[in-house]
């Protein structure tokens, strides 16, 4: 495939993810729940299934590879050079891509149009941060989407399963990252939930947190009381600040978060305590500030795909953005990003393509920041 033409077939998969709240939207939750429930009850994986890590087939970006899609590049973005002791460690968590309810689970490899999208999405999302170094990004038995509308043994067994993947990947990322350099972990949507519970499990508390220089938990709720003091890492309150969180929800006016929201009012936080939604922690990507604002002069850039799809521009100042009660809401002249923006003005979609460029220098910042 043409690289020229990733972003906006990225951009399709994507929603395919989210599709649900569309149907939550016109028919209501009972029916997305039927339609998305997985088959069958959840059935434990023998204990010797799963991923490999020392194995290079278990990886979609790694920096032992000839070339990987984290490393992909606009054609017009001129890329600062990072000097090799200056670099930091990039440890990526892509978000769901196995579509199909015939499993609780997604198969680690050999599902093609599963790989083609997790590839993808490592493309787009991966790419923003590896200006600050190179990308480590697994695959994982990743939690189908089903499991997210369900509370039960089924759903969190599955997520479980994920997450195991996830934390045994983390380990080798650590005994391969240089020791002497700093951390930058990020994930969206699924793989930001399963880096909520690496950094409470695996970072919090721990030597480790001290080598963090950034951790983008990004397409997910996170809240400032509830779940923030069980990560080990505060909220992003400087744009030079190293060893801090980033998180956000994109929404247009007039926003609607209902969608959203409403399972996260009132369930239990990371550090015991209830969510709220007026809780919900924003850290502009702009800004690299918690509740910051900026105008769409401060954007250098989001990846917009043409018409024809052949080609994704990145255009400047064009986006700006502000946090309004937990969501970071967009004004300036936004581009006809396409038309895959979700019920209630949700950008989810594109919540690293609007701000692509400011991510990638504040990755590249906080690394620096942290030395």
């Amino acid at each position: 495939m043409c690289a020229r033409r990733f972003l906006i077939l990225v951009f399709i998969l994507t929603l395919l993810v989210v599709a649900g709240a569309f149907a939550v939207f016109q028919y209501g939750q009972r029916v997305l729940i039927s339609q998305a429930t997985p088959q069958g009850r959840f059935a434990p994986p023998p204990p010797d299934s799963g991923p490999d890590f020392s194995q290079d087939g278990s990886w979609i970006a790694r920096p032992s590879f000839a070339s990987d899609p984290s490393r992909w590049l606009p054609e017009e973005y001129e890329q600062a050079t990072v000097a090799e002791a200056e670099q930091a460690s990039v440890f990526y968590v892509h978000p769901t891509t196995y579509l199909l309810r015939d499993r609780w689970n997604a198969p680690l490899a050999g599902h093609r149009d599963s790989d083609w999208r997790a590839g993808l999405f490592v493309q787009s999302q991966a790419s923003a941060l590896a200006g600050a170094g190179p990308v480590w990004a697994p695959r994982y038995r990743q939690a189908a989407f089903g499991a997210f509308l369900l509370k039960s043994e089924d759903a969190g067994a599955a997520l479980d399963l994920a997450y195991r993947d996830v934390a045994a990947a983390f380990d080798t990322f650590l005994n391969e990252a240089p020791r002497d350099r700093p951390l930058i972990l990020a994930g969206h949507s699924q793989g930001a939930l399963h880096l909520m519970r690496l950094l409470r499990e695996k970072v919090a508390g721990t030597p480790l947190q001290r080598r963090i220089a950034a951790a983008y938990v990004v397409g997910w709720p996170l809240s400032r009381t509830a779940d923030v003091p069980a990560l080990g890492l505060p909220p992003c309150r400087a744009p030079d600040q190293s060893g801090c969180l980033l998180s956000w929800l994109s929404f247009a006016e007039p926003a609607n978060p209902d969608l959203v929201v409403d399972s996260y009012q009132g369930s239990a936080g990371l550090s015991g305590g209830e969510r709220r939604r007026e809780d919900i922690l924003c850290v502009n990507p702009l800004t690299g500030t918690e509740d910051g604002t900026a105008p769409p002069a401060a954007n250098p850039g989001t990846l917009v795909p043409s018409v024809d799809m052949r080609a994704a521009t990145l255009i400047p100042t064009r986006v700006g953005a502000g946090c309004e009660k937990g969501l970071l809401i967009l004004n300036g002249r936004v581009p006809a990003m396409g038309p895959y923006v979700l019920p209630g003005n949700n950008y989810h979609v594109y919540d690293f393509a609007l701000f692509w460029a400011a991510i990638r220098n504040d990755a590249v910042r906080r690394a620096a920041a942290w030395r």
